[in-house]
């Protein structure tokens, strides 16, 4: 029993760490980037207008919420994107897709209402002008 709780914990913990690193626009950026390959710090870098300290701080806060691995290639300092750690964050989002499908789903069938009422709705209000008229 414990060890299912220190597993929860663990879960959630690695969860908080994903969404936190997510929440930043330019770290989504950079997730975005690693799409397409690894790339070095400096081809991560290109085109920011954020400070080599800053932006490394970026990089430290994706590579521990486990969403990048960085390794040494000589000189260079490459990055890649560790899919799997996306994965704890889609499994949970995944757990509210069935709320969201029924919530629009209610939301269609109140708009089909709405729209069956319409039609009648107008040819009273048309009625009512041409007595007005009269």
């Amino acid at each position: 029993m414990r060890e299912l709780i220190m597993n929860h914990a663990q879960r959630q913990d690695r969860l908080t760490a994903t969404f936190s690193a997510l929440a930043d626009p330019t770290r989504r950026a950079v997730l975005a980037r690693l799409i397409d390959g690894r790339a070095t710090v400096g081809e991560l870098a290109r085109g920011t207008k954020i400070s080599a300290p800053s932006f490394s701080r970026h990089l430290k806060v994706l590579e521990r919420a486990g969403l990048i691995a960085r390794e040494r290639d000589a000189q260079w300092r490459r990055c890649r994107l560790q899919p799997r750690a996306l994965q704890a964050a889609f499994d949970w989002l995944k757990d509210y897709e069935q709320l969201w499908d029924e919530q629009l789903e209610k939301l269609a069938a109140y708009v089909d209402q709405l729209n069956a009422a319409a039609p009648s709705r107008r040819s009273r209000d048309t009625r009512r002008k041409v007595r007005s008229r009269k």
